[in-house]
């Protein structure tokens, strides 16, 4: 059985027929900033970083498949910022100079990223705010993402129901957010703190994790175990798999059992998976990136065809203005749904997950 949002669904369904209307014969005329009638178009993907290994394993190669799948002849140029804000801007900069047709754009620091939508913008080229939410300057074309604070919520929720099965309901737990300047991270944080407080867990200490490091998450785990002793917390949040596997390589260093500190994470990297069938991990979430992705690629060749992207029936505010949103929806990931989720939707297969030392967890999970 394939785990896979209705909204998404719908999304996709309504997207590809409201792509049939107007058809992608020749991928529509270009404006006059854009060449002359009946040219390629050229879509600018902007993703944000590469230490969160999704980005480019996952969202490029799936972004790209479906633009090419829905118009062959458009051309799509592709920067990662590698976390560096300043960076993005001159890559945002160079592609409006060069009159792209659409730029989407995963911005390494939401409010910096503000300015670059205010360029485009003044330039008559569409902005679609992928992934991450764009806050101030000119309002973006359209939102693509996941319901973020659910995310959190899903996390805090998850490790508080582990914590009380495992008779520590109140913790105590050591929590490391995402990075500052992630509008996502903001939101995840949000939504696993009022989880956690509404369950009544303890949260001993608190971190922010800067360009979601996960060396930098190691290393404040590191000085919170020196802090609070091997026995002194009970579990940790951290939002991202990334951080997660930070936080437990800190602990594993330290001589602590993490298959008896449930540890969160999230986006299904394969380390996580793999950890988490071997008891050292508790739990992911698992965002559907292949229909994200997909998505936005539609919506972004609706926009480079001067057509309106369907099913944006969702309103996010980034701070200035209401934008048009298509929002997707999480799950959670544990031991008991790793088959059912990741690998059903064909994520992960079981050849990727079940090598070495993890084949034996994998048969334990029936992954095979």
């Amino acid at each position: 059985m394939k785990i896979k949002s209705s909204a998404a669904k719908g999304a996709i369904a309504l997207l590809v027929a409201g792509a049939a209307a107007v058809g992608f014969s020749a991928c529509g005329s270009s404006s006059d900033d854009g060449g002359s009638a009946g040219s390629a178009k050229t879509i600018a993907l902007l993703l944000p970083e590469s230490k969160t290994t999704r980005y480019d394993s996952q969202d490029k190669p799936l972004f790209e498949a479906k633009v090419k799948e829905l118009c062959p002849d458009c051309v799509i140029n592709y920067q990662n910022a590698d976390q560096d804000a300043a960076k993005q801007q001159t890559q945002a900069e160079a592609e409006i100079a060069k009159k792209v047709d659409v730029l989407v754009l995963d911005p390494v620091d939401g409010d910096a990223a503000g300015a670059i939508v205010t360029k485009a913008k003044a330039a008559d080229i569409p902005v679609i705010s992928y992934d991450r939410l764009i806050k101030g300057g000119a309002t973006p074309d359209l939102y693509v993402s996941f319901d973020n604070e659910l995310v959190g919520k899903l996390q805090g929720e998850a490790l508080a129901a582990k914590l009380k099965a495992d008779g520590n309901a109140t913790g105590p737990i050591v929590k490391i957010n995402g990075s500052p300047t992630d509008n996502n991270a903001t939101l995840f944080k949000k939504g696993s703190t009022d989880a956690l407080t509404a369950a009544g867990v303890k949260i001993l200490a608190e971190y922010d994790t800067p360009d979601w490091s996960p060396d930098k998450a190691q290393t404040y785990m590191e000085q919170q175990i020196t802090k609070l002793g091997k026995s002194g917390f009970k579990g940790v949040y951290a939002a991202n798999d990334g951080t997660g596997g930070g936080a437990i390589a800190a602990m594993k260093a330290a001589g602590v059992d993490v298959t008896k500190i449930p540890t969160t994470g999230q986006d299904a990297e394969l380390a996580a998976i793999q950890r988490i069938l071997a008891g050292e991990q508790f739990m992911t979430v698992y965002k559907a990136i292949k229909e994200e992705a997909e998505v936005a690629a539609q919506a972004a060749v609706d926009l480079a065809n001067g057509t309106t992207p369907a099913n944006a029936t969702a309103k996010v505010n980034n701070g200035t203005a209401d934008i048009a949103s298509i929002l997707l929806t999480p799950v959670a990931v544990t031991a008991e749904n790793v088959k059912d989720t990741v690998i059903a939707d064909g994520f992960w297969t079981a050849a990727d997950v079940c090598t070495g030392t993890y084949a034996k967890a994998c048969t334990a999970a029936g992954i095979s």
